[in-house]
């Protein structure tokens, strides 16, 4: 694979041998990329309805396409394994955005159809992607000292030293098919039991519990010991604080009490007081906290489009200065392509019936369209700058879809238009401006990557309008696959940022919502704040059952021994990381297959362990020590990627 320095300003392209310009755009990179952006897209469209989460997939993108050319006889370039990942990375804020948004119009009886939701990803990629192009010199070159963008500069240092890494991608294989046997043996086979679980005496209705998922252990190998620390945290006030309280104060009640309207509360179960009470206190847990971390960046929003404004002025003036002929790595996609796009997707929101759900008139749709012209393009000047500071990792994007809802719901509500119909309309908003605010995040990142190995940003931008068309199909079949075969809002597929976008519009356009509890979760969220933890993975540990946040804590626990335990130097990789990429893959791309076979009949929803009692429990124990063991065993393996992938490096509630 050839090699080429990390760039600290532009210049010509690398060159092969014989001076002869290095492979990029080619035929087996674009499969490549758009195969693996398939394989991320479902991955994370499911670990995102499961948890509410995504995680990056820059790094095992990159590193799983220079392991598909080598096992095809082939040594690619740099250059191609950086379009295959920029491809292939393009799916994870489709993902990001969709996740969001469309599971609540399934909770409203209102389930979209399959083209709508493909529109709805594609116009939010379409617009992100058009709308960073004209900031990449601005930010990407101009700002080089000012904005890191560390997690392209991490995935390029990566790309440059798998060139003698021939193993590099093995963990991640290792993962995938570790993954997808656990998977099917309890979703598909049910051979031995998917959680453990512990009454506690003492608490009335307190229980421990603990889910067997791959995914899950690996997000918190990925999130590392404080992330997934504080979401444990906020899931034990639910299970160890919340639940038990509830049960006691309520447990003398003899009529229900709202908003359950037909059960007394001496008659619920854990998760019955879960769903109808400690539901609503997460719910305004994440919404407080994502408000305030859009009020708390208010400043570097407001300071990054300022920025942005006046560095067009100085573009414009060098762009006059400038005559000569633009060298191919300071080569974007035409202007033409920039307007165009941008007033296709508004024209399109605006004029094509289906686009928002609902079917409301022209008059809606017009409102719409212009939520999304002026909120997308807003967001995406925005997240393109911010995550250059902070990364990917802090992209406030369930803060930045809550703003949009409120802002287009609070229009449709003075207008009078409050039916469920408008509901549906003023999600769908949400769901291009989430897709597009993500996808402006994620692109930056590819954009540096691009920028220190020598690549063609048009031909970057391109793939990612690439990886875009045929990642929302990917997306849009997981999510309605998996709403299909399950029941969003439930243990099985949470969909907890969708719910809490339903729950805001609720709560605008009818006010039906029990107050009381969402605020005292805005309480939560604040006291979290003021203790110097993230506010909004609190909050999501709140809104989540413990089941799912023990195994992301028993990831971090994982994460920390291993960082203990190394001897490797303080420059070098964690394959660890690597694994659990594989994890995350392996288990989503089953986890959708078992949902088809349920969906179709194939397969039961749910059955018996085949193994129960103590026996199932103990297998179960093996099963997950096995999990863990990959994850350290990989840990020590050592790596001469040459740099730790940061903490930002993963897509974190939020």
């Amino acid at each position: 694979m050839a090699d080429s320095p990390a760039r600290e300003s532009g210049g010509p392209p690398p060159l092969g041998a014989g001076g002869l310009p290095v492979d990029e755009f080619t035929l087996r990179a674009v499969v490549a990329g758009v195969l693996l952006g398939l394989v991320f897209g479902a991955a994370n469209a499911y670990l995102g309805l499961r948890v509410g989460l995504t995680v990056s997939a820059s790094i095992p993108a990159a590193v799983m396409a220079v392991a598909v050319f080598r096992a095809l006889g082939r040594r690619g370039t740099i250059l191609e394994a950086n379009i295959s990942q920029t491809i292939g990375s393009a799916s994870t804020s489709l993902a990001s955005g969709t996740i969001f948004t469309i599971p609540a119009l399934f909770l409203w009886g209102m389930a979209p159809p399959y083209l709508q939701v493909v529109a709805l990803c594609f116009l939010g990629g379409v617009l992100g992607l058009a709308a960073m192009i004209p900031l990449r010199r601005i930010l990407i070159v101009d700002a080089r000292d000012e904005l890191p963008y560390p997690e392209g500069t991490a995935c390029a240092v990566v790309l440059k030293a798998t060139a003698g890494a021939a193993g590099a991608g093995t963990w991640i294989f290792r993962g995938i098919a570790v993954a997808a046997a656990v998977k099917l043996a309890t979703g598909l086979f049910f051979l031995f039991p998917s959680e453990l679980s512990a009454k506690l005496p003492v608490l009335p209705n307190g229980v421990l519990s603990l889910e067997l998922a791959p995914a899950l252990l690996a997000v918190g190998y990925i999130l590392g010991y404080r992330q997934s620390g504080v979401l444990v945290a906020g899931s034990l006030v639910s299970a160890l604080v919340l639940i038990p309280l509830i049960t006691w104060i309520g447990g003398g009640l003899p009529t229900p009490l709202f908003p359950e309207t037909t059960r007394p509360i001496s008659e619920m179960g854990a998760s019955d007081i879960w769903s109808r009470y400690v539901r609503y206190i997460g719910a305004g847990a994440v919404a407080v906290a994502g408000l305030l971390t859009v009020v708390k960046n208010l400043p570097t929003m407001g300071s990054a489009f300022a920025g942005v404004v006046r560095s067009f002025s100085r573009k414009r003036r060098r762009e006059v200065e400038t005559l000569g002929a633009v060298p191919a790595t300071d080569r974007d996609l035409p202007g033409s392509f920039v307007v165009g796009a941008i007033l296709f997707v508004i024209a399109v929101a605006a004029f094509v019936p289906g686009i928002f759900a609902g079917g409301m008139g022209p008059l809606p749709r017009a409102v719409c369209a212009a939520g999304v012209a002026v909120f997308g393009l807003l967001f995406v000047t925005v997240a393109a700058r911010i995550v250059g500071i902070v990364g990917v990792s802090s992209q406030p994007t369930s803060g930045i879809t809550l703003v949009t809802l409120l802002g287009v719901a609070s229009i449709f509500a003075a207008a009078g238009w409050t039916e469920p119909a408008a509901r549906a309309a003023v999600l769908t908003v949400g769901t291009i401006v989430a897709v597009a605010a993500s996808k402006a995040g994620d692109i930056s990142q590819d954009l540096k990557t691009g920028y220190l190995v020598g690549a063609t940003p048009a031909r970057q931008q391109l793939g990612q309008l690439i990886g875009a068309a045929f990642a929302c199909w990917a997306v849009a079949g997981t999510v309605l696959l998996l709403g299909g075969a399950y029941e969003f809002g439930t243990k099985e597929i949470p969909a907890p940022q969708a719910v809490l976008m339903k729950t805001i519009i609720e709560g605008v356009l009818s006010g039906a919502l029990p107050w009381g509890l969402v605020l005292s979760g805005g309480g939560l969220a604040i006291g979290a704040m003021l203790c110097g933890v993230s506010g909004l993975a609190f909050a999501i540990g709140v809104y989540l059952p413990l089941a799912s946040m023990a195994p992301i804590y028993v990831g971090g626990c994982l994460r920390a021994w291993a960082e203990r335990r190394r001897t490797a130097a303080p420059g070098e990789s964690d394959p660890g990381i690597l694994a659990a990429s594989g994890l995350v893959a392996g288990e989503g791309l089953t986890g959708v297959l078992v949902a088809a076979l349920v969906a179709f009949g194939v397969a039961p929803r749910s059955l018996p362990p085949r193994i129960p009692g103590v026996a199932g429990m103990a297998v179960t124990i093996v099963v997950l020590m096995v999990i863990a063991a990959l994850l350290l065993r990989a840990a020590r393996s050592g790596s001469n990627l040459s740099l730790d992938r940061p903490e930002s490096e993963r897509r974190p509630p939020g």
